[in-house]
C-alpha cells in the first residue's frame, strides 16, 4: 500500500536520520581512533572527509536530474547500498589509500543521498505543495547527531570502529533500504513534461541567472557559518571568554534550537512566504555575534540559541526557496547546481574559520557575521514567487 504523506516523512525522514549520523557526523566520533589504527593524522582523516564533500558536490546536478526523471525511490534506494559499500570499505581500510578510496564512496552516497535528493523526491511527488513535508523530514532528521554520536560512541566502545563502520553498513541494508522502497514510486511524465523539466527557459534565462547566483551566495554564505560553528564553537566560545563547561553546554543548545525553529517553522512560520523566513534565519547568527560582541561570555547561550534556531530554519529554505522562486520543473538538477558552491564553502570552512580563529581569536566572528549580513541582503535582492498564489503551506 503506498504510504500517505505522514508515513513519507516518517519513512524518508528516519532515512535521512541514518544516512546523515552515518556520513557526515560519522568523523567526529571516529576519527581519532581511525588515524592512530591507520598511522596517519587527524588532519589526513579530515582531508579524506573534505574529499567526500567535493565529490558530493559534483555529483549533486547528476543526482538531482536523475531523481527529476525517476523519481527519488529508485535512486534513494541505489544511495544506501552505496553507503553501505563505502563504510564497509573504511571498516577494511589499511592504509591512506584505502582511506580515501572508502570516503570517496562515500562522497557518491552524500552527493545523491541527503537532504537535496530527499528534497527533490519529495518535490517530484508533490510539487509546489512540499513544503510541510520537507518541514516534517529535517524535524527528524534533526536528531541525527544526537543519535549518531552516541551510537558511533557505544559501538566503538564494544567492536571498535571498524565495527561501527560494518554495523552502520548493515543498518543501511536492513533498515534505510527498506524505508527508501517504502516511498510512492513518482508518477510518470509525458516525453515533453520530461524534456521541460530539466530544459531550460530561455525567456527567463537573465532573471533566472540572477537568481540563480544569489541563491547559490546565500546557500554557500550559511553553509560556510553553519560549518565553521560546528567544527570550532568550542574553542571560539572559550576565546571569548567562556568555561569549557559554558562552551560545551551552549554546544548542547544548538540541536535543540535548530529543531525548536523548525518546529515554528512547521507552525506559524508555514503561513508567510519563505523568502519572510529565510530572511529572519538569516539574521540571527549576526544578532547573536552582536549580543556576544555587547555581553560577553555571559551571553554565550543566547548566541547559541540564535545561531542553531537560524541554522534550522535555513535548513529548510535550501528546500523551500528554489521551489518557490523557480517552480518545481527540474528541481532536482537545479537544486544540485545552486549546491556545488555550498559543499565546496562547508569543504573549506573548518580549515579557513580555524585560521581566522588562530589568527583574531573571538574577533573571527566578525567574519561569520558579515557573511551572514551578505546572505540576509542576497535574500532582499530575489525575487518573490514565480507564479501567482502562495506556495500550499
Amino acid at each position: 500500500m503506498p504510504l500517505g504523506r505522514p508515513g513519507t516523512v516518517a519513512a524518508l525522514g528516519t532515512a535521512q536520520t541514518l544516512a546523515w549520523a552515518s556520513s557526515y557526523y560519522l568523523p567526529a566520533m571516529l576519527a581519532a581512533s581511525m588515524a592512530r589504527d591507520l598511522g596517519v593524522s587527524m588532519p589526513t582523516v579530515f582531508a579524506a572527509f573534505s574529499l567526500a564533500l567535493g565529490v558530493s558536490a559534483l555529483l549533486g546536478p547528476l543526482a538531482g536530474g536523475a531523481i527529476d526523471r525517476w523519481g527519488g525511490r529508485p535512486v534513494l534506494m541505489g544511495t544506501n547500498v552505496v553507503f553501505a559499500i563505502g563504510l564497509a570499505f573504511l571498516g577494511v581500510a589499511q592504509g591512506p589509500a584505502g582511506l580515501f578510496v572508502a570516503w570517496l564512496v562515500l562522497g557518491v552516497g552524500m552527493g545523491s543521498g541527503l537532504y537535496e535528493a530527499a528534497f527533490a523526491a519529495l518535490v517530484r511527488l508533490y510539487g509546489r505543495d512540499s513544503r510541510n513535508t520537507i518541514t516534517g523530514i529535517t524535524l527528524i532528521a534533526g536528531f541525527a547527531s544526537t543519535v549518531g554520536w552516541p551510537l558511533s560512541t557505544f559501538l566503538e566502545a564494544q567492536v571498535g570502529w571498524r565495527g561501527a563502520c560494518f554495523t552502520w553498513a548493515a543498518l543501511h541494508l536492513v533498515l534505510g533500504l527498506p524505508l527508501n522502497a517504502l516511498l510512492r514510486p513518482a508518477p510518470a511524465q509525458a516525453p515533453a513534461a520530461a524534456a521541460a523539466a530539466t530544459a531550460p527557459d530561455d525567456r527567463a534565462a537573465p532573471a533566472s541567472l540572477r537568481a540563480t547566483l544569489l541563491l547559490s551566495f546565500v546557500f554557500a554564505a550559511t553553509w560556510f557559518v553553519s560549518t565553521a560553528m560546528a567544527a570550532h564553537l568550542p574553542r571560539l566560545l572559550q576565546a571569548a571568554g567562556a568555561t569549557l563547561a559554558t562552551a560545551v553546554f551552549v554546544g548542547a543548545l544548538i540541536g535543540p534550537s535548530q529543531v525548536g525553529a523548525r518546529l515554528l517553522e512547521f507552525g506559524i512560520l508555514r503561513k508567510v512566504h519563505p523568502l519572510l523566513s529565510a530572511r529572519l534565519a538569516a539574521a540571527l547568527h549576526p544578532m547573536g555575534v552582536a549580543v556576544l560582541a555587547m555581553f560577553g561570555a555571559p551571553a554565550a547561550a543566547i548566541f547559541g540559541v540564535l545561531h542553531g534556531a537560524g541554522n534550522g530554519i535555513l535548513t529548510i529554505a535550501k528546500g523551500t526557496l528554489p521551489l518557490v522562486i523557480f517552480g518545481p520543473h527540474g528541481y532536482g538538477r537545479r537544486q544540485g547546481v545552486l549546491m556545488v558552491p555550498a559543499r565546496i564553502a562547508q569543504a573549506l570552512a573548518p580549515w579557513l574559520f580555524g585560521l581566522a580563529l588562530d589568527r583574531w581569536g573571538a574577533g573571527a566572528l566578525a567574519l561569520s557575521a558579515s557573511l551572514g549580513v551578505l546572505a540576509l541582503l542576497a535574500l532582499f535582492l530575489l525575487p518573490g514567487e514565480r507564479k501567482r498564489g502562495a506556495m500550499a503551506p
